[in-house]
């Protein structure tokens, strides 16, 4: 008899850990899979960044639970970075660190969502911003940008959306899985709207901001009529290479920050010590490493592009930040090969994982079921492997 709570018996599982899961079990029985579908860097973290936690733990000083909001010092480092290098001005108390950005949003839901709160949620999207909402007991509302125009959607439809019960705005720029990244005009026009809507609070996941290829990397929070109304998140997964060792943060009012520590006083308490000393070396060194991993994906975008562009039926686009392509695949529904029909995104997974031995997220989790995410965080030899197969197999649908 299932006693599970409601809670947890609608909540979806993640598709990107999903799909990895059968991608594993591929790999248990020994067929070589190529994994295009988690978004991890297949860098090591820095090595500075490495020793800089064996210090830590060499010195013995940091054994203790820390402070629920994080070291002082550390989130000090964060609040100067935030000012040098985002222009957004805040203080060492607007800053809540936890494990991982995707903490970091949970704890905004949570501390800020009363029941039938609306979220207008930037489509596509990543894939846990939905089921945070709903867990939070708010409902998702969805616009959406259409691959024609890059995936981003425009200030007019914020504008449209917008009702007395819509209570958050959340989007990332550069985004996942779509690559796309807001210019600054076009998050003024954003900011334009807002400014009308004082009861309306911006999350800015700005997690790849060091995985841009844009040239412009805007904060909302950098226009001074959006400060008391937007919270930034960001962390060290993706630019330092740094997804186990969880750390992500926000920067918000202080209102807010203080709620969100509360509520992860209530959860999980502190991230980890020995992590919180590592991420300070990654924003207080040098940032060489990190600007060597953006050409590194910067190069494989481009060779990727053309390996797309390539494949008959696929429709994509090139994005300017991240490292995901998200094309469009719906040209291929409908096709067979043999007694094997894809009428869906799923379908073609499934198809390109049982048939190239590659794997791939459904566009449905992200919000356009036209579409796929391919990940670029893998090697140039993989890459071209699997894209060399995604081609030969996609031949064979007729």
């Amino acid at each position: 008899m299932n006693q599970l709570s409601n809670r947890i018996n609608s909540l979806k599982e993640s598709a990107t850990i999903s799909m990895a899961a059968k991608a594993r079990e591929f790999k248990d029985r020994g067929i070589d899979v190529i994994s295009l579908s988690l978004g991890e860097p297949d860098f090591k973290t820095p090595k500075h960044i490495q020793d800089a936690a064996k210090k830590a733990i060499d010195e013995g000083k940091y054994f203790s639970y820390p402070p629920v909001p994080g070291y002082l010092d550390f989130r000090e480092a964060i609040s100067q970075k935030l000012k040098v290098e985002n222009n957004i001005e805040c203080s060492a108390g607007d800053i809540v660190v936890s494990n991982g950005a995707k903490q970091s949003i949970a704890n905004v839901m949570f501390s800020l969502l009363n029941p039938g709160d609306e979220v207008i949620i930037y489509s596509p999207y990543w894939v846990s911003y939905p089921a945070m909402v709903e867990l939070a007991e708010g409902i998702p509302v969805f616009i959406s940008g259409g691959l024609e125009n890059d995936f981003k959607t425009t200030a007019q439809q914020l504008e449209d959306a917008i009702t007395d019960k819509t209570k958050i705005l959340i989007y990332s720029s550069p985004c996942n899985p779509t690559g796309a990244v807001f210019s600054g005009k076009e998050l003024k026009q954003m900011a334009d709207v807002l400014r009308n809507h004082k009861n309306i609070y911006v999350i800015s996941d700005e997690i790849y901001e060091h995985i841009n290829y844009s040239g412009e990397q805007v904060s909302m929070a950098s226009f001074p009529e959006m400060r008391e109304n937007t919270i930034t998140v960001n962390g060290f997964a993706k630019g330092f290479a740094m997804t186990g060792w969880r750390v992500g943060y926000i920067a918000a009012p202080s209102w807010i920050a203080k709620a969100c520590s509360k509520m992860q006083g209530q959860f999980t308490s502190a991230n980890c010590s020995i992590s919180q000393r590592a991420a300070l070396a990654a924003i207080t060194s040098d940032l060489s490493p990190t600007f060597e991993m953006a050409k590194a994906y910067k190069d494989r975008r481009d060779m990727v592009y053309e390996l797309l562009k390539d494949i008959p039926g696929v429709k994509t686009n090139l994005p300017n930040g991240a490292f995901y392509f998200f094309p469009d695949i719906s040209s291929y529904y409908g096709k067979k090969d043999g007694d094997k029909e894809v009428n869906n995104a799923n379908d073609f997974c499934l198809y390109i994982l049982e048939n190239a031995n590659v794997s791939l997220v459904l566009g449905d989790a992200f919000g356009d079921p036209n579409c796929i995410r391919l990940s670029y965080a893998a090697s140039e030899e993989d890459l071209k492997k699997a894209l060399t197969s995604i081609k030969e197999v996609l031949a064979r649908l007729k």
